[in-house]
């Protein structure tokens, strides 16, 4: 089932979220319309209907790459999504820009000094791809609270308690020997030896935490002491020393010894901005409160749950029952909102075209998605995708294909560009298909009821009038 349906009153404030079969009644009989599309909000037309504000709490799961988001009323998951974050495309893009600069530079074309002692950080700088993380995951907290009568806001604040995990004492012998200690253990040692044997490499079987430097030859518990082996290589190596254990193998000898002492780069890029997120959470005003990592995945391990961001995001925190009301997930990309630069450059840094200052055509922005009806001519038919916009009126529209040529008097707004693209996650019977159902694959949004309901993964199985037929 898709997620429930957010609803807001005749003034625009948040009521409790509905299920998809009376968001369908509401818009069917006129008492409701459509507001929003990602996330798909309804409003109501009628200060009559009754639907009682209930407080949800928002949780959260901070990644390097993806953020998970989860809408709980109470122990019931209504609302799930995954915000996957674009800091490694800024990253490189300032490193781009570093070197074309340098390469003006070198080459003696628009100088300009090289800055060294003369930048001033304020306090709780972050860099650009770590703000962006911090950035787009308040953008989407103060969307949610706009839209859904949220009460609570619950943070994974630490995805590894790495100071706890390098110094068991620290915080009491009854914690280290408890329970949770050996799923942070476990959980970081997973992502630091991506969840394969350190010595043969093999995937997808059973691992064992490893010693390299064993214990019976005054090896200690310490986490830069320990890695994941399948059952063979463990049983094999027994208390032998690494360096006789992989004495034919010096390649893997030599990546094992580095992959020690390498940092956790996600985990550190989380750990970077924990703090940030937090504050800003804070600022929202309502109550935070936080869980760690090892906690997060002992709570969906217990409840027997898929892995995945948003389901990790509602097992954050104290969870004593989690009942899963939705299956089909909001996936989120950041896009961005384009370039500001003038002009186009070449690979050597010099412009090559520039670009026009005006934006918007007849209405139109770059990156609206749209809804195309062309009833004569060679491209006769209905587009939905993402627009590119030109200054003649003739448009680009990338549907299931590029479609050139579509006139603006064609084209229907359907959502205005927001610097996101929304995708959703299809569910197939048994479990969970990750393939990515792209929205330039959907059909065109048009009546009757039955298929605008489908587009939008509204569609239930137990509403077998409304469903579409088995040809789509």
């Amino acid at each position: 089932m898709s997620n429930f349906v957010l609803v807001i009153d005749a003034n625009k404030q948040p009521l409790s979220p509905c299920h998809p079969s009376v968001a369908r009644q509401l818009l069917a009989d006129g008492k409701a319309t459509v507001f929003r599309r990602y996330p798909f909000t309804v409003i109501l037309k009628e200060k009559a209907v009754d639907i009682a504000p209930k407080t949800l709490t928002l949780k959260l799961d901070p990644g390097s790459k993806t953020t998970g988001i989860a809408l709980l009323q109470g122990s019931k998951v209504i609302f799930g999504a995954e915000l996957t974050h674009r800091g490694q495309t800024i990253k490189l893009s300032l490193e781009s820009r570093r070197s074309i600069r340098r390469s003006r530079r070198n080459h003696h074309t628009r100088y300009r000094p090289a800055r060294f002692l003369n930048r001033t950080r304020i306090k709780g700088w972050l860099a650009p791809s770590l703000q962006h993380r911090v950035e787009t995951t308040i953008t989407w907290v103060k969307r949610l609270i706009k839209f859904s009568p949220i009460g609570s806001i619950v943070q994974e604040l630490v995805r590894f308690d790495l100071q706890q995990m390098e110094n068991p004492e620290i915080s009491g012998v009854e914690y280290q020997q408890g329970t949770l200690l050996g799923y942070e253990v476990r959980e970081y040692l997973l992502n630091k030896w991506d969840r394969k044997c350190a010595y043969c490499g093999t995937e997808n079987v059973p691992l064992q935490v490893e010693h390299i430097y064993p214990k019976a030859k005054g090896g200690t518990n310490r986490i830069s002491n320990l890695c994941l082996a399948c059952e063979k290589c463990n049983i094999k190596k027994g208390t032998q020393d690494i360096e006789k254990f992989l004495a034919k193998k010096p390649d893997v000898l030599k990546r094992i010894i580095a992959q020690l002492k390498r940092p956790l780069k996600d985990a550190t890029a989380v750990n970077s901005t924990r703090w940030a997120l937090l504050n800003r959470l804070k600022e929202t005003g309502l109550p935070v409160s936080t869980g760690s990592g090892g906690l997060t995945k002992f709570n969906r391990t217990r409840s027997g749950l898929a892995k995945s961001h948003w389901i990790d995001a509602a097992c954050v925190g104290q969870v004593e029952s989690l009942e899963v009301l939705t299956s089909q997930p909001l996936l989120i990309k950041s896009t961005g909102h384009g370039t500001r630069q003038m002009c186009r450059t070449d690979k050597f840094g010099f412009p090559s075209r520039y670009v026009p200052r005006n934006k918007f055509v007849k209405g139109f922005q770059t990156g609206d998605i749209v809804k195309a009806v062309v009833t004569a001519g060679k491209k006769m038919g209905k587009y939905v995708g993402r627009v590119a916009v030109r200054a003649s009126g003739l448009f680009n529209i990338s549907a299931s294909e590029l479609v050139q040529g579509i006139s603006y008097k064609c084209c229907q707004i359907i959502h205005r560009k927001d610097g996101y693209g929304y995708f959703f996650q299809a569910k197939i019977q048994g479990g969970f298909n990750r393939r990515v159902v792209s929205l330039s694959r959907l059909k065109p949004l048009s009546f009757p009821l039955t298929e605008f309901f489908y587009e939008m993964g509204l569609s239930d199985r137990r509403h077998s009038a409304i469903r579409p037929n088995a040809a789509h």
